[in-house]
């Protein structure tokens, strides 16, 4: 019985169509545009500005099936998933105008912009300010590990303007263009093998106009954790993929690699390791689905805890069965005609990124436990 409706079904069928005609050795602007046509890089997107009408459900399976070809596009996770989600739900009516025709068809893309060298997973350390000019904005701050900076037309930059009220900062959003004066970038030179790039940002005394400021002042965090929860849903999608994937080669491998008398696959020290990693895969899709269809359905709180748990579950099993493919796979695992070996590093990622599997334990430790905050 598949638990997915059908036109879940349909699209996980097509997306997967989609990633195995381009494979590992895709060209990122090529799938990018191919899935664009095909009406995939926008299904979350609200009909009425080009999007597919759908939700995370429908995204998630979208970068799952991609990864699991061995063609993950980084800049869902970014683009559509954070900062489109943001401006449907939270951007002013010419914001929406103006970026999610774009960002759904794939001829816009925007980075999103809130790690920062001093701050790391601490969202509260946060230096980058943003003051009342008489024409609107300027911020001044820096940015660490943005991706696509380069191939963005924009990046949604988390900044903090002083309430008035109180004289405490607060996070606000800004749609900070690639062209602005001011914003600089330089790459950052990664071991991570990826088409998307890792940038470190520069704002000096960049000037804004008044509606580059998305949605509320006052409603800035509860617009933040809007984006957020996408993301951490789309990373387990990232991670779900790529285990897939590796997964694969691993057992095509143990079915015909014989070195006895029988394929190695036929011996339960290689056996149940892949087994054990394809269940792991599956438990954290289940828990990733569940947080899409809280977060589909409008419950904020509850798609917080979940869409935590999600990423948390798909990065372990992400680490997990890249390192037993390799491992199965033995010297070929390391080898660049098998493309395995460059998966250890990327299966990285998905622990570390957006945020820590230890920032994830906190959360679930005092949100979902009641447990003492420990920092």
């Amino acid at each position: 019985m598949n638990i997915e409706s059908q036109e879940h079904t349909a699209l996980r069928t097509a997306v997967a169509a989609l990633g195995q005609r381009h494979g590992r050795g895709y060209v990122r602007e090529e799938l990018w545009a191919e899935a664009a046509k095909l009406g995939y890089l926008g299904v979350n997107l609200p009909e009425e500005h080009g999007g597919g009408g759908g939700g995370m459900q429908e995204l998630s399976i979208v970068l799952e099936e991609l990864g699991a070809a061995g063609c993950p596009l980084l800049m869902m996770v970014v683009s559509p998933a954070i900062c489109g989600t943001v401006i449907a739900r939270f951007g002013t009516d010419e914001q929406k105008r103006t970026w999610l025709p774009g960002l759904s068809d794939g001829s816009l893309t925007m980075a999103f912009g809130i790690t920062e060298p001093d701050a790391g997973s601490n969202s509260h350390r946060i230096t980058t300010t943003a003051r009342k000019s008489d024409d609107g904005w300027i911020l001044n701050g820096r940015k660490v590990f943005i991706s696509g900076v380069d191939i963005a037309d924009a990046t949604l930059i988390v900044g903090r303007t002083e309430d008035s009220r109180t004289g405490k900062l607060k996070p606000c959003l800004f749609i900070v263009p690639r062209e602005a004066r001011g914003f600089q970038r330089s790459q950052i030179d990664m071991e991570l093998q990826a088409q998307e790039k890792q940038f470190e940002l520069v704002l000096d005394e960049v000037h804004l106009p008044d509606e580059a400021l998305v949605g509320d002042e006052d409603a800035g965090l509860l617009q933040l954790f809007a984006g957020l929860n996408p993301e951490r849903i789309m990373t387990a999608a990232f991670g779900i993929g790529m285990g897939r994937y590796a997964l694969t080669k691993a057992i095509d491998y143990a079915k015909s690699r014989q070195v006895w008398k029988q394929p190695i696959g036929g011996h339960q020290a290689i056996a149940h390791p892949l087994a054990q990693a394809h269940i792991e895969l599956e438990l954290a899709r289940l828990m990733m689905q569940k947080a899409a269809a809280l977060y589909d359905a409008g419950d904020d709180i509850g798609a917080g805890e979940a869409a935590n748990m999600a990423k948390y579950a798909a990065g372990e099993a992400c680490v997990k069965a890249v390192d037993q493919a390799v491992h199965t796979l033995g010297g070929n695992g390391l080898t660049r005609e098998y493309g395995l070996a460059s998966l250890i590093t990327a299966a990285r990622v998905a622990r570390i990124a957006p945020v820590s599997r230890e920032m994830i334990l906190n959360y679930v430790s005092h949100q979902s436990l009641g447990l003492p905050k420990s920092y």
